[in-house]
């Protein structure tokens, strides 16, 4: 009798898991002209606060929302069928929740960025990235 392996969830440090998730919102904007949200989460080399509040987002996010981590302190979560606002409130919201169930004396320190994906639009990493984690990141927390 043949056994069939089990299914496991795609790698979220793989790179080619990161192509596929530009490659997903570039095709749910063209075929079905929604908009979605890149966000960059960054926080300080070695804080493990950070790796915990990425766990936390992972498991309060929709099914459809991504989470690649790039390095223990940084992400890039998708979100998907969400405009700016819809996506800044989103992550006001996980960082107030988290830092009310799991309070500490020095705070969550992270930086956010945010990339739009304008419908008919086709993002790619090489564009992407560094508006999340250059200098011209949108926003503090």
């Amino acid at each position: 009798m043949q056994t069939v392996p089990a299914m496991t969830a795609p790698d979220r440090t793989d790179p080619r898991h990161l192509r596929t998730l530009f490659e997903r919102a570039s095709q749910l904007s063209r075929e079905h002209r929604l908009p979605s949200v890149f966000v960059g989460v960054a926080g300080p080399e070695g804080d493990l606060l950070v790796r915990d509040f990425l766990d936390f987002v992972e498991a309060e996010l929709r099914v459809e929302d991504v989470v690649f981590r790039l390095l223990r302190e940084r992400a890039v979560l998708w979100l998907a069928d969400l405009d700016l606002a819809g996506a800044t409130g989103v992550l006001s919201r996980l960082h107030d929740d988290f830092a009310s169930r799991f309070p500490t004396t020095v705070g969550l320190r992270i930086e956010l960025g945010f990339h739009r994906v304008e419908p008919g639009s086709v993002p790619t990493a090489k564009e992407v990235l560094p508006l999340l984690f250059g200098p011209e990141r949108k926003r503090n927390v």
